[in-house]
Order: C-alpha cells, then structure tokens, then sequence
C-alpha cells in the first residue's frame, strides 16, 4: 500500500515535470514568433538594405553637383570598357561625356532628333563616314533614327536609319551579337513593335517577332537592354499624345532571345509604372545583389527581381535609402554598373540618368549600397 502510494506520488511529480517542460517550450516558440518579425525588420533596416544617391552632374545648379547646362533631359546611358560615360541629352540634341566622379569631358557629340536610347559597340559592323568605319557610339532618337558616331566623323553623329515615314519613335535601343553578326534593337513606342537592324543598317523580320500575346492592347515596348544573351524589353501604357502615361501598376517587363522569341515574363502590374532602365545588379550590390533592377520613370522608383531556377522571377522590393524610404528619383531613365575602369567606376556602383522637372532638366549620378567599401 505504501508502494502503491509512492508511486502515485512519483508519477505526478513527473507529469508536473512535464507539464512544466511543456510550458516552457510553448513559451519559447512564442517569443520566438514575437521576436521573428523584429529580427527581420532590424535585418531590412541594417545597412546592407540601404542605398545611397549621390548626384553627379545636373543642368540646375543641384547642390554639390558640377552644372551642365547642356544636359537636359538626360537619357540614354552606355560606357566602353575604358570609355566615360555618354549620356544623350533629349532636349539638347547632344551626347556629353562624364567620368565616374562626374567631371565633364570636352568633347560633344550633335545627334539631331532627340536622342533617347544609346548604345557602345564595341565589335564590327555599323559603318560610318566615307570609310566605313564601325560605328563606336549609336543612338536611337524620337525622330524615328538611329544614328552612328565614330572618332573619325568629328562632332555630329551621322543619321543611318530613318523610319519616321513611318512614324516610328524609337524610345531605346539595344546592341547584341548573334549568330547572323551585330544587331541593333530599338523600341518603337509609336507603333507598339522592336525594330531589329543587322551590321550593315539594313532593317530585319526577327522570328519571333518581339511578340507577347498576353500583354493587352494600349501598351508599347519602351525600354530594352541586353543582358547577358537575353534581351529584356519593357513596356509602358501609350497616351493619347504620344507619351507614356503614369501610374501604378501600368508596366510590364519580358525577356527575349536575340531573335525575339519569348522566353520568360519578368513582371507585370504591380509596382511597375512606365519603367524604362534596366540593369543586372552584381552580388555584391547589398540586399539586392544577384537582382535585375528594373527603374520607374513614372515615379522614380527602383524594383528588384530576384531569379529562380525555373527561370520565373520573384519581386523582392524597392531600393530604399537609410530611413527605410523609397529611393525616388523624379524623371528616372537609364541604369547601369560600372565596368571597372577609372573613366566609369566600380563594378558594384550603379551609374543613372534623369530628366527632372517634366523633363525640363538633366540629372546624372550614382547609386552604392551602404556598406559599399569606396576603395572598391
């Protein structure tokens, strides 16, 4: 009776044991989950998600920015390996030169028809001038041109195609080599297509087309890159005057082999509006690393895609700035990381255009995440 009695005491000191483990186990997955949001809200906030504009070169007098008051409506971005940056000023009809730390160059290139879209080629094809030298700098306007420059042809940049019998207003454009030899893309924001052009100028049927059935009526290709061996197009809603038109949600983005067959939609809808720049971000970009960077001309913004091994890609956010705002950079346009020469940068800074002020002004600068090292 006594042992009976003992056990009974045993056993419900042991279940209180349990009971009391049990509590404490509850007890720590709650404040685990408490704290699980915290943590990553301090994550989000630490510097490695944090991103730092600095203005470069602007036509206002922005504060400790070098004056240009040629660079109105700055657009189109490209760098040779070892070249400055050339920024196509819309409404000034030129193409000005910047290194990295935005000290201007002397030289000015005319390209007559409101550049937008520019592109370095830096292999063959795409003669100019009376000796057919391989075009080194090509620009694609508003006008419905594309234009070409070399060292060889002084200041202006010489017109090669012209489509505005057509109507065509080439908004971007795009330089790839395939196959066939060099092509040039350029988005034609006017009748909704990509126009491709082969080494010698000469305007080509791709087989694909450019072609996304699913994106409706009322949208138009707008900005266009190669990365890698794809070509990434954008597209924004048409206006009636011509214009894109502004809004949330009003984008979508496709990827396209060189011969303008659909490989992937990138995104659509949600916080695209009217993006135009786009750019591979390297790892090292902090939080964003690995993404493509896709940049709203609507609002400023910067979104960033991370892609998945089936090919599909994921919205991973917006770049935001120390306070965890979103960077926004009025009348944003072009994007693009150094190369890793003196005349344009580091590869892990992201160089931009703008064209502030409905247009009315030029801006260039730079982005770095900010846990960059500058030595970098």
């Amino acid at each position: 009776m006594r042992l009976r009695e003992e056990r009974r005491v045993a056993s419900a000191s042991g279940s209180a044991r349990v009971g009391r483990k049990l509590v404490l186990v509850i007890a720590l997955v709650s404040i685990a989950c408490l704290l699980a949001p915290q943590v990553a809200a301090a994550h989000r906030n630490s510097d490695d998600s944090a991103y730092e504009v600095t203005p470069l070169v602007s036509s206002n007098g922005v504060p400790n920015t070098v004056v240009d008051p040629n660079l109105l409506n700055a657009w189109g971005l490209d760098a040779g390996p070892a070249t400055p940056w050339w920024v196509a000023d819309n409404h000034a009809d030129l193409s000005t030169l910047y290194n990295a730390a935005g000290a201007k160059l002397g030289l000015e290139v005319t390209v007559t028809g409101g550049p937008t879209g520019l592109v370095f080629n830096g292999g063959s094809g795409f003669p100019v001038g009376p000796s057919n030298v391989s075009a080194r700098f090509i620009f694609s306007t508003e006008a419905g041109t594309i234009n070409g420059w070399t060292p060889t042809a002084g200041t202006v940049a010489e017109i090669k195609v012209d489509a505005s019998g057509s109507g065509a207003i080439y908004k971007g454009l795009a330089i790839a080599t395939t196959t066939a030899g060099p092509m040039l893309y350029a988005t034609d924001f006017a009748n909704a297509r990509v126009d491709a052009f082969d080494g010698g100028w000469a305007p080509v049927t791709t087989e694909g087309g450019f072609v996304d059935e699913k994106i409706p009526a009322g949208y138009a290709p707008f900005g266009i890159q190669t990365i890698g061996s794809r070509i990434f197009v954008t597209y924004a809603k048409q206006g009636p005057t011509g214009d894109e038109l502004h809004g949330k949600g009003f984008g979508f983005v496709d990827a396209y082999d060189t011969a303008g067959h659909l490989l992937s939609r990138v995104a659509r809808h949600g916080t695209l509006n009217a993006p135009w720049g786009l750019a591979m971000a390297p790892e090292n970009f902090g939080r964003f690393g690995g993404d493509l960077l896709v940049g709203n001309f609507g609002d400023g913004r910067i979104n960033a895609y991370e892609e998945r091994p089936d090919g599909h890609f994921a919205f991973q956010g917006v770049l935001r700035d120390s306070e965890e705002r979103p960077i926004a950079i009025d009348g944003l346009w072009a994007l693009e990381f150094g190369h890793g020469a003196a005349n344009n940068g580091p590869t892990d800074t992201l160089f931009f255009t703008a064209g502030p002020n409905g247009e009315q002004d030029g801006l260039f600068g730079s982005i770095r995440a900010a846990d960059s090292d500058e030595s970098d």
